[in-house]
Protein backbone atom coordinates (compact mmCIF):
# COMPACT_ATOMS: atom_id res chain seq x y z
CA UNK A 1 0.00 0.00 0.00
CA UNK A 2 1.23 3.32 -0.54
CA UNK A 3 0.29 6.76 0.59
CA UNK A 4 0.56 9.99 -1.32
CA UNK A 5 0.83 13.28 0.30
CA UNK A 6 0.09 16.52 -1.02
CA UNK A 7 0.25 19.61 0.31
CA UNK A 8 -2.04 23.33 -1.04
CA UNK A 9 -2.40 26.54 0.96
CA UNK A 10 -5.06 28.99 -0.30
CA UNK A 11 -6.29 32.07 1.64
CA UNK A 12 -8.51 32.24 4.62
CA UNK A 13 -11.44 33.80 2.25
CA UNK A 14 -11.21 30.37 0.07
CA UNK A 15 -10.71 27.95 2.70
CA UNK A 16 -14.29 26.60 2.70
CA UNK A 17 -14.86 26.52 -0.84
CA UNK A 18 -11.89 24.75 -1.38
CA UNK A 19 -12.35 22.20 1.14
CA UNK A 20 -15.85 21.91 -0.25
CA UNK A 21 -14.73 21.19 -3.90
CA UNK A 22 -12.11 18.42 -1.97
CA UNK A 23 -15.14 16.97 -0.26
CA UNK A 24 -17.91 16.79 -2.72
CA UNK A 25 -15.61 16.49 -6.28
CA UNK A 26 -12.20 15.51 -5.97
CA UNK A 27 -11.36 13.05 -3.44
CA UNK A 28 -14.75 10.81 -3.88
CA UNK A 29 -13.75 10.71 -7.73
CA UNK A 30 -10.20 9.36 -6.85
CA UNK A 31 -11.66 7.06 -3.72
CA UNK A 32 -14.01 5.56 -6.47
CA UNK A 33 -11.43 4.62 -9.27
CA UNK A 34 -8.76 3.60 -6.49
CA UNK A 35 -11.51 2.05 -4.19
CA UNK A 36 -9.70 3.45 -0.85
CA UNK A 37 -10.33 6.46 1.85
CA UNK A 38 -8.49 9.27 1.07
CA UNK A 39 -7.85 11.93 4.35
CA UNK A 40 -7.93 15.76 4.52
CA UNK A 41 -6.42 17.56 7.18
CA UNK A 42 -6.47 21.38 7.65
CA UNK A 43 -5.25 23.81 9.67
CA UNK A 44 -4.71 27.89 10.00
CA UNK A 45 -1.10 28.80 9.47
CA UNK A 46 -0.23 30.91 12.86
CA UNK A 47 -0.18 34.30 12.18
CA UNK A 48 -1.20 34.16 8.28
CA UNK A 49 -4.31 34.31 6.74
CA UNK A 50 -2.88 31.69 4.92
CA UNK A 51 -4.91 27.59 5.71
CA UNK A 52 -3.01 24.25 4.47
CA UNK A 53 -4.36 21.48 3.41
CA UNK A 54 -2.55 18.41 3.28
CA UNK A 55 -4.11 15.47 0.97
CA UNK A 56 -3.39 11.86 1.98
CA UNK A 57 -4.44 9.15 -0.95
CA UNK A 58 -3.88 5.59 -1.16
CA UNK A 59 -2.69 3.08 -3.67
CA UNK A 60 -2.49 -0.55 -3.85
CA UNK A 61 1.46 0.11 -5.80
CA UNK A 62 3.54 2.42 -7.60
CA UNK A 63 1.69 1.47 -11.11
CA UNK A 64 -1.64 2.33 -9.46
CA UNK A 65 -0.02 6.04 -8.85
CA UNK A 66 1.37 6.00 -12.00
CA UNK A 67 -2.09 5.54 -13.59
CA UNK A 68 -3.13 7.98 -11.43
CA UNK A 69 -0.57 10.38 -12.09
CA UNK A 70 1.15 9.61 -15.09
CA UNK A 71 4.93 8.02 -15.85
CA UNK A 72 6.53 10.92 -13.56
CA UNK A 73 4.26 10.32 -10.74
CA UNK A 74 5.36 12.63 -8.15
CA UNK A 75 4.13 15.16 -10.29
CA UNK A 76 1.65 16.75 -8.35
CA UNK A 77 -2.08 16.50 -10.17
CA UNK A 78 -4.50 19.68 -9.80
CA UNK A 79 -7.49 19.96 -11.13
CA UNK A 80 -8.32 23.71 -12.56
CA UNK A 81 -11.18 24.74 -10.29
CA UNK A 82 -8.79 23.94 -7.16
CA UNK A 83 -6.03 25.46 -8.68
CA UNK A 84 -8.34 29.03 -8.77
CA UNK A 85 -8.99 28.80 -4.87
CA UNK A 86 -5.15 27.37 -4.38
CA UNK A 87 -2.85 30.29 -3.73
CA UNK A 88 0.10 28.11 -3.79
CA UNK A 89 0.74 24.31 -3.67
CA UNK A 90 3.39 21.26 -3.98
CA UNK A 91 4.28 20.91 -7.26
CA UNK A 92 5.86 17.48 -6.16
CA UNK A 93 3.61 14.62 -3.84
CA UNK A 94 5.42 12.49 -1.38
CA UNK A 95 5.30 8.60 -2.02
CA UNK A 96 5.00 6.23 1.62
CA UNK A 97 4.98 2.33 1.99
CA UNK A 98 2.59 2.29 4.60
CA UNK A 99 3.52 -0.34 7.39
CA UNK A 100 0.52 0.43 9.80
CA UNK A 101 -2.67 1.12 10.16
CA UNK A 102 -4.32 0.74 6.65
CA UNK A 103 -3.54 -2.42 4.60
CA UNK A 104 -4.94 -3.98 1.40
Amino acid sequence: MIARIWHGYTTSENADGYEKLLQSEILPDIERVHRHPAQLLRRNLPGQSEVEFITICYFENLDEVRAFAGDDYEQCVVPEKARQLLKRFDNRSQHYEVKHGLQP
